[in-house]
């Protein structure tokens, strides 16, 4: 039953040939203060009413409660008590006659997270209608955050999750909002691997031009870095090309760009709930392990995969020892990490920015491009767009109740 829309006139179950009883939806909205849920309810109980179903939202300290029960012999007698009641408490009430429960929810049933910096009433309508025009219908709403960004998710059915993953991620673009469209079930909440690109992801920075900036060659570096993250130019070439500027780097550099590096905002609170909750987080960088290994003891990663720069004679050679974590590499590291972790593809969410992320989003349960480049977001599930990693909770449906409720109301970011 939905709080902001009740249907006055619900279908009998299609699972049953006898007649639907009848029913009476009670509603009540006013001034919210704790007593009167159990006041309502207290109420009805002395006409010995069952239960059906009931929802209670709470807005801007305005609530509406609705009550939906079996109608008893004194039907007329109940509603003048109820309205007796609420005048007493103050509220308006209303008393709806019916039949039965609330209609079944369609088939395709779907979570939608909707982002917003701010959210505006006119993508809510855009997104709503696209949501009715591919035969969905919004069964409930619920907000879970309202800062640094407005988060709701809504339970949709009646679609299927792919149709209505594609329809919303068009109307996103448009509204220049973010939506995550994940199918409903037990799985949503089940055992989950967290694997996160680095740089520009997890940090602000691109460790390669760390080390530039060392050598004194950090304007070469950047140039080839953005062009392999836009997808012009093949990773590990590129990675080959800037790694061979390096040589002769005393190694000792190390030190002074882990101190350099700077965590995204959001990092450690995303990665301390996810934890909280039981969730295995890794990283899969085309970096360095000179970096990723100081991130992993910092965080208290669980798996972490990344390039490794040849030293010798305490000096970078110019080269990189080992298996390349490239494109496809990251994509075989999430394979590998979820296999470890006991944890199905379909249940993995990858996080990334670069082109170099696209296998990974792509063979993830749900892939994620955060503030990533066109190609990327095109490509994704879904998109972030706002400098804060911790919003990816929302789309996993962790409210940002829950993230305060864990860590207290001074952890965000």
């Amino acid at each position: 039953m939905s709080a902001q829309s009740p249907a006055p006139e619900a279908a009998p179950a299609a699972t049953s040939d006898a007649p639907a009883p009848r029913t009476l939806l009670v509603k009540v909205f006013g001034k919210d203060r704790p007593g009167i849920t159990t006041g309502l309810f207290t109420t009805l109980a002395e006409y010995g009413v069952d239960v059906v179903d009931f929802e209670q939202v709470v807005t801007r300290g305005r609530i509406v409660l609705c009550a939906l029960v079996t109608a008893p012999p004194q039907e007329g007698e109940l509603r003048a008590t109820v309205h007796q009641w609420a005048d007493r408490q103050h509220l308006q009430a209303e008393v709806i006659s019916g039949t039965g429960d609330n209609r079944p929810r369609g088939e395709g049933r779907s979570h939608v997270t909707v982002l917003g910096h701010p959210l505006s009433a006119a993508s809510v309508a855009a997104l709503s209608a696209r949501i009715t025009d591919c035969g969905g219908n919004i069964d409930r709403v619920f907000r879970l955050a309202k800062y640094p960004v407005t988060a709701v998710e809504l339970a949709v059915s009646g679609v299927p999750t792919e149709r209505l993953r594609a329809e919303l991620a068009a109307e996103a673009a448009v509204q220049r909002v973010d939506v995550a469209v994940v199918r409903s079930g037990l799985q949503r909440r089940a055992k989950r691997l967290i694997v996160m690109d680095v740089d520009s992801t997890l940090i602000q920075d691109e460790v390669i031009e760390l080390f530039a900036a060392h050598a004194g060659c950090e304007a070469e570096v950047a140039a080839v870095t953005a062009a392999a993250m836009a997808g012009e130019l093949d990773f590990a070439e590129s990675l080959r090309a800037r790694v061979a500027l390096l040589a002769g780097l005393d190694a000792e550099v190390v030190a002074k760009v882990r101190a350099e590096v700077r965590l995204t905002p959001g990092a450690r609170t995303l990665i301390r709930t996810l934890k909280r909750l039981g969730y295995q987080v890794a990283i899969v960088s085309g970096g360095f392990t000179q970096v990723t290994d100081d991130l992993v003891e910092r965080l208290g990663l669980d798996f972490a995969a990344a390039n490794t720069l040849e030293v010798v004679d305490g000096k970078f050679t110019g080269r990189v020892v080992g298996e390349i974590v490239d494109r496809a590499g990251k994509a075989r590291m999430l394979a590998r990490f979820a296999e470890a972790a006991g944890v199905p593809l379909e249940q993995t969410v990858a996080i990334g920015d670069g082109a170099n992320d696209l296998d990974m989003l792509n063979a993830a349960g749900l892939g994620v491009a955060f503030n990533a480049k066109p190609v990327v977001r095109e490509a994704a599930d879904t998109a972030v767009n706002v400098p804060f990693l911790d919003t990816v909770l929302y789309l996993l449906g962790i409210s940002r109740e829950e993230v305060e409720d864990a860590d207290g109301p001074s952890a965000a970011h």
